[in-house]
């Protein structure tokens, strides 16, 4: 099929690769426009811009769908398909009408749980035992269009997001590989999803990573987890910037301080009391500092009686 991919993050570059790699034909790649990024604010391409000019693609980075002038630009491509993966842009009706086989969408959940921005975030922030990747139909609503494909896949009892975006983005290719041949021969049934069981995950606000010590151990150990690489969950520690890189839970040891306060470094590592439960520091860093395993923090010996969070 003539093909228009749009995606825009690291989760997107896999799937563009596997079409890269196909049969099928890549006419142009929409993505979003280049953004100051890092300390020193240089403007930097999204990753699939960078997969897509390696591979001598035509790039378009359109402010908006509704520019009548890009949407004859997309009519002009003649597409079978448009296959959207995290792109980040609304796309009108007229744009969803523009392909033979309308749009479709690689969403990282199991819809229609996490519709929204950061699926991957809030089925870890909400203790999911399960997510997955679906292949969607496209339409004029937010994530509500009838389901193709589903895909699932357990959540590791110590995966972050990260780690699991990478792992979905693996899943969605082959997805996607699977199913864009048999959307071609009318062989996939549509389901549409229930009202009943959805919900909507927001974008992640990096005021959300500060640790709220009142939390119960396994809630701030998810938010750990979820904001693993970004925003990355932060505290105080002696009035200083301490971001929580990994953390773990541990049922067998009891409560034996207020919330916040660090009760000793064990063999796993740094032991801080929670609102209920305790939780166990492994992977910290301080400002300026590169990410160190908990026992390499100087003064980490030091630290018992320490209230974290003020």
């Amino acid at each position: 099929m003539r093909i228009i991919y749009a995606g825009s993050p690291e989760f997107a570059v896999p799937a563009l690769q596997a079409l890269i790699n196909s049969d099928h034909n890549v006419v142009a790649v929409l993505t979003q426009p280049d953004r100051p990024a890092g300390r020193g604010r240089k403007l930097t391409p999204p990753p699939v811009k960078v997969l897509a000019e390696a591979n001598r693609l035509l790039v378009l980075q359109p402010q908006s769908l509704r520019d009548k002038a890009v949407q004859q630009q997309l009519c002009d491509l003649r597409p079978d398909c448009m296959v959207v993966v995290a792109y980040g842009l609304i796309l009108p009706q007229t744009v969803l009408d523009i392909p033979r086989y309308g749009c479709v969408n690689l969403h990282a959940s199991l819809l229609p749980r996490h519709r929204g921005a950061a699926p991957v975030q809030a089925a870890i922030l909400e203790g999911d035992a399960m997510t997955g990747v679906c292949l969607m139909q496209m339409e004029a609503g937010l994530d509500t269009g009838p389901v193709l494909l589903t895909e699932k896949t357990d959540i590791g009892s110590y995966e972050t997001t990260g780690e699991l975006t990478a792992r979905l983005a693996d899943i969605g290719q082959d997805l996607l590989m699977r199913g864009l041949p048999a959307l071609a021969a009318d062989k996939l049934t549509p389901q549409a999803q229930a009202d009943d069981g959805a919900s909507y995950a927001g974008k992640i606000a990096k005021a959300e990573a500060n640790i709220d010590w009142v939390l119960s151990a396994t809630e701030i150990a998810q938010r750990i987890r979820a904001f693993n690489p970004w925003p990355v969950a932060q505290t105080l520690l002696n009035g200083q910037q301490f971001r929580v890189w990994r953390a773990i839970t541990d049922d067998g040891l009891i409560d034996q301080g207020h919330p916040g306060e660090v009760i000793e470094l064990s063999a796993a590592g740094l032991v801080v009391q929670a609102g209920s439960g305790v939780l166990i520091l492994q992977e910290v860093q301080l400002p300026g500092k590169p990410r160190v395993a908990i026992q390499e923090l100087p003064g980490v010996r030091d630290l018992s009686g320490t209230v974290l969070g003020v």
